[in-house]
């Protein structure tokens, strides 16, 4: 739900600030910026993602998961799509999602978010699962015999040495 309020605010405040500039300097120079900031999120988007492709190539070929590239690669088209809609804020939201040094710092920022989120999640998490040991009793046999089934999944060794192909 606060998603959905963010993005319905912003909408409304880049529409009022887009009118208010359209007001000002006319309707066919509005036009012109957009048509502009429009084709030349194309073009940054295609220069960029080409050699965001490239690395992620070039990671994978080195047997290395290529996350921070696709994380880039989200970039390149949120800041595209921003782009394409009509709005100064929007175009320099997008703008700041296409430019490699801003981008890296907003990735830097949504990290930071989302260990913070994280790491309160796994707090609560905690927290409730420390409340539910000590309302259950012993006598509750069906939350213990989900507690000893194996779990399923992939086991890599550390000491395995790397396949580097």
């Amino acid at each position: 739900m606060p998603v959905l309020l963010f993005i319905s605010l912003f909408t409304l405040l880049d529409f009022v600030v887009l009118f208010s500039i359209g007001g000002q300097i006319g309707l066919l120079a509005t036009l012109l910026l957009i048509l502009i900031t429009g084709i030349g999120g194309l073009h940054l988007i295609r220069r960029e993602g080409a050699s965001t492709l490239a690395r992620a190539r070039e990671k994978m070929n080195a047997g290395e998961i290529p996350s921070t590239e696709l994380l880039t690669g989200a970039a390149l088209i949120f800041g595209g799509a921003l782009l394409m809609a009509p709005g100064f804020l929007s175009d320099a939201l997008g703008l700041a999602c296409l430019l490699p040094n801003a981008r890296r710092v907003m990735l830097k920022l949504l990290t930071w978010l989302g260990l913070k989120a994280s790491v309160n999640t796994q707090q609560q998490a905690g927290n409730q699962q420390s409340r539910k040991s000590h309302t259950h009793t012993n006598s509750d046999t069906s939350s213990n015999s989900r507690q000893d089934a194996p779990l399923e999944g992939d086991f890599i060794s550390r000491d395995e040495p790397h396949h580097r192909r």
